[in-house]
């Protein structure tokens, strides 16, 4: 007889829990249940054991017998199928017992707009994802074709960009809806409010490829379907770099929205014009009283001085003449300024030294997608002083990392290696390091590419 706490001979899987009933104990593991004599106790039920609400017909699960010679292999898989019908019985339970509620009610204390932006495309994710988890139930615990199934409906995935760029549901904080949500939990007898349930999409679609790590992690590289199993992996990493980098840059584009109609003393185009908002913050500067906060777009940087909740607009530079210099002496601070007159810089103070390089990894990135010039990818990666392993990406996706780790089919072979400065650059730098105080000009920076610098990164030492 099992006792709480104790592991399941048959799939050691996670979650565990048991009850009694007449004397017979039950183990139940990520909803598929097992008992110590593989039969069910008289008294008890599937849905009252799994944890489900009564009176509802539950989803089919699947009777296993214990079986002691499950690989962690095997384990892996069923908790990506058990966890896959338990995330369906969720929707399921959004869709019927809320969203169906609330469109049966007479009076309706919520409007069609505000149906639509709570629930988003639920019903069409519930589909689906049935219809997945009927696939990966003929899978039979085979990897490959677990992986198979995941790379079948890869595109079909895209469903969840839009349910996932409008959370939060911002409408759920209206007291009168929260009352009547709360009352229809409370008669539902769930364990969790609505929110929990609608958060559960957005955590589900970024987990898929981290359960397929773990298929991976667990079979042998030479055996055949390997390959199947690291192209599921690649599609769904896609799908959560795409998720991911639309949901951040919807929320950008409101803040976008948002600053240009707090900027006072602005006689320019419209800022949306600039392309996306990549980063905002706020430094102290020197020799002022007043803070500064810059806006860095894809080709402005806009520099303003805070007045209550408007920004008064100071200056701006545009990336593709825009100059970024370090200060070894300082870690916080940096200046930013046009290179032709870098006598006039902005040298602004970071908070934090994760802030200032953030920011200056950030600008230099900008300051090379600006240039006019075709520049070698490992010469971008040698001006932002990062590793090929260390760069963080900003725009999530595997066809940028590819770009990056690639050169442009344009560019020569030849200009993929590092090239050798010419003679008319050395001179430069020479008289660079002659004519000015002692500076470091990082990874030739004085670009033979381009009749201009590229920039001109400075770091003072």
């Amino acid at each position: 007889i099992l006792s709480s706490g104790n592991k399941c001979p048959s799939c050691w899987v996670s979650k565990r829990l048991c009850c009694s009933n007449r004397g017979v104990s039950v183990c139940v593991c990520v909803c598929v249940w097992l008992c110590v004599w593989n039969q069910v106790p008289s008294g008890c039920s599937r849905t009252t054991i799994s944890g489900g609400t009564t009176g509802r017909r539950p989803l089919r699960t699947r009777r296993m017998a214990p079986n002691l010679q499950l690989t962690y292999l095997d384990r892996v898989l069923m908790e990506i199928i058990e966890t896959e019908r338990m995330y369906v019985r969720d929707l399921r339970m959004i869709v019927e017992d809320y969203l169906a509620h609330i469109i049966d009610q007479c009076e309706l204390l919520i409007g069609p707009e505000q149906v639509c932006a709570l629930f988003g495309n639920i019903e069409d994710i519930y589909e689906f994802n049935s219809e997945l988890l009927q696939a990966l139930d003929l899978c039979d615990n085979d990897a490959v074709a677990v992986a198979r199934c995941f790379i079948m409906k890869g595109e079909f995935f895209e469903i969840y960009t839009q349910y996932c760029t409008n959370y939060p549901k911002y409408c759920m904080r209206k007291k009168s809806l929260a009352t009547f949500f709360r009352e229809r939990q409370a008669s539902l007898k769930c364990s969790l409010p609505l929110g929990s349930y609608l958060l559960k999409p957005v955590q589900r679609i970024l987990k898929y490829h981290l359960l397929l790590q773990e298929i991976a992690k667990h079979f042998d590289p030479e055996e055949q379907g390997y390959e199947v199993v690291e192209e599921a992996i690649y599609t769904m990493t896609s799908v959560a770099w795409y998720i991911n980098d639309m949901k951040r840059k919807h929320e950008h584009a409101i803040r976008l929205q948002e600053v240009q109609s707090l900027l006072l003393n602005w006689k320019g185009p419209d800022l949306t014009t600039y392309g996306e908002l990549v980063l905002e913050g706020t430094f102290k500067v020197h020799r002022a009283k007043n803070e500064r906060t810059l806006f860095l777009f894809d080709r402005v940087l806009l520099i303003t001085k805070r007045r209550g909740e408007h920004f008064v607009y100071k200056a701006h530079i545009f990336c593709s003449t825009l100059m970024l210099i370090e200060s070894a002496k300082d870690s916080l601070s940096f200046s930013v300024t046009h290179y032709k007159h870098p006598k006039q810089p902005h040298t602004v103070q970071a908070k934090t030294v994760e802030e200032r390089k953030l920011w200056a990894h950030h600008i230099k990135r900008i300051i090379l997608e600006n240039h006019r010039a075709i520049i070698p990818q490992k010469v971008k990666r040698l001006t932002a002083d990062l590793s090929p392993a260390d760069a963080p990406r900003y725009r999530h996706s595997p066809e940028r990392t590819k770009k990056v780790l690639s050169c442009p089919s344009d560019v020569q072979q030849e200009d993929c290696q590092e090239r050798p400065r010419s003679g008319t650059h050395a001179t430069l730098v020479r008289q660079h390091l002659t004519n000015r105080p002692k500076m470091e000009l990082s990874h030739g920076l004085l670009s033979n590419w381009s009749n201009r610098p590229i920039g001109l990164t400075v770091q003072l030492v």
